[in-house]
């Protein structure tokens, strides 16, 4: 079981796809995960240009970041998706993606449209934060 609650407003619109926080209790590890990129296992940026394409592998790199780590998505308590485009219908893409992989679990996340990102042909980022229980860590 997660330690991570997402918390819904009863004022602010309904009308996302989100929970608009979260809350972990006092005692558990936060995990602050370095942004995951749509690299392959030889380091190479998957599917320039394809917004969608490298979306799917940010999930499944940072799935795996997790999993180094003992957690899953449904103990990501936040995340940042970061898009290298100027273009709404390409953010949209992108968030499709990671919010499919999310499922149930609507984590607070924010969507930002940046200029450029850290590797050649990078068009996608997602940073997260999870959160285990108090206990020890991976070695």
């Amino acid at each position: 079981m997660s330690a991570v609650r997402l918390v819904r407003s009863s004022t602010l619109t309904d009308d996302v796809d989100y929970a608009y926080a979260s809350v972990v209790p006092a005692g558990t590890r936060l995990v602050h995960l370095a942004g995951a990129c749509p690299l392959d296992a030889d380091g190479l940026t998957v599917a320039p240009g394809d917004h969608a394409a490298q979306a799917g592998q940010v999930v499944t790199n940072l799935v795996q970041a997790l999993a180094d780590v003992g957690a899953t998505l449904a103990d990501v308590a936040y995340t940042r998706v970061l898009v290298a485009s100027a273009d709404r219908a390409d953010l949209v893409a992108v968030w499709r993606v990671v919010r499919d992989a999310f499922g149930d679990h609507d984590v607070p996340s924010t969507l930002l449209g940046v200029t450029v990102l850290g590797y050649p042909d990078q068009l996608v980022e997602v940073e997260a934060v999870a959160a285990l229980p108090e206990g020890p860590g991976p070695e």
